[in-house]
């Protein structure tokens, strides 16, 4: 049973063991934690502080970088768009450039084409003339080779002109 109920000096001393070791930690060990635990509790508080800051900035950064993304979307539709347009402008300017160009050869070529019909009517009938005038010659060395035949042609082609 003494180990379950201690002597009264042994409570003496314990108790003024600690009283001594209380105010010991008192003095020195109890302003150390205390200041501890309120740079503590600051440092904490100033970090969620500035988390919420940083939050915040971040929740408008992020807005302010989906305003820009839709801008810059908004950009690019209206960039295709317009060039789009260019393009088409474009392909329908060389499409009825490519038209004026082919009318103007197809009108040359007409022009030409009419030329050299021209030109060769005009020879063919050159070459008629002359073969005319080739035949007309040797027929008529033929036929005025004879005098008497001669004078009778003349009658002839006279009388012709007179009833024409």
């Amino acid at each position: 049973m003494q180990l379950l109920t201690p002597g009264l000096g042994l409570i003496i001393w314990t108790l003024l063991a600690f009283i001594v070791v209380f105010f010991i930690l008192k003095k020195f060990a109890w302003p150390a934690i205390l200041g501890g635990l309120r740079k503590r509790e600051q440092t904490i508080a100033d970090s969620l502080a500035q988390a919420e800051k940083i939050k915040s900035e971040m929740a408008q950064m992020k807005s302010e970088n989906e305003a820009i993304l839709a801008k810059a979307r908004e950009e690019r539709s209206q960039m295709l768009k317009e060039a789009r347009e260019t393009k088409d402008k474009i392909i329908n300017e060389s499409k009825e450039q490519a038209k004026n160009e082919a009318n103007k050869i197809i009108a040359e070529a007409q022009t030409a084409i009419e030329a050299q019909k021209m030109a060769a009517i005009t020879e063919v009938k050159n070459e008629v003339g002359k073969l005319v005038i080739e035949v007309t010659e040797r027929v008529l060395r033929r036929e005025l080779s004879n005098k008497q035949a001669q004078e009778e042609h003349i009658k002839s082609l006279v009388n012709e002109m007179k009833l024409s």
